[in-house]
């Protein structure tokens, strides 16, 4: 990828992308003895951790708001795979119906979708700044 940005704007799109990949660790460590929904529902244990994860999840997509504003929206469409507008939109749902949250669909969201965003930030870093880890 070839990109022309201001200092500060690399900068900016490297701490971002290193604290949305932080994020989605803690999410993933936070969440490991998670195996169902029901794990959230069911004890005050659960429900802190569903607390937790919204949390994480929140952060997450205002980050990804971020990228796309930062690299005027040109970033994100070159890996397609990842629905970054689902990123965003989590983010939305959970910030402004948090009393409507299903754990069902926060379950389903950390069990399918976190280790692919997780691989997409990693090829952005690597793409964007030759990192590899």
């Amino acid at each position: 990828m070839e990109y022309e940005f201001s200092d500060d704007t690399i900068e900016m799109l490297y701490e971002t992308l290193s604290n949305i990949e932080l994020a989605i660790t803690r999410l993933q460590e936070r969440t490991n003895q998670v195996h169902s929904a029901d794990d959230f529902r069911l004890s005050p244990w659960g429900m802190e951790k569903l607390d937790a994860a919204c949390m994480v999840l929140i952060a997450i997509g205002e980050s990804v708001k971020t990228l796309d504003k930062l690299t005027d929206k040109k970033l994100l469409p070159t890996y397609p795979s990842i629905e970054w507008k689902g990123v965003m939109g989590v983010r939305d749902v959970i910030a402004h119906h948090y009393f409507e949250v299903d754990p069902d669909a926060v379950f389903d969201i950390i069990s399918n979708d976190i280790e692919p965003l997780k691989n997409a930030i990693e090829y952005f870093k690597n793409s964007l700044f030759n990192v590899n880890k």
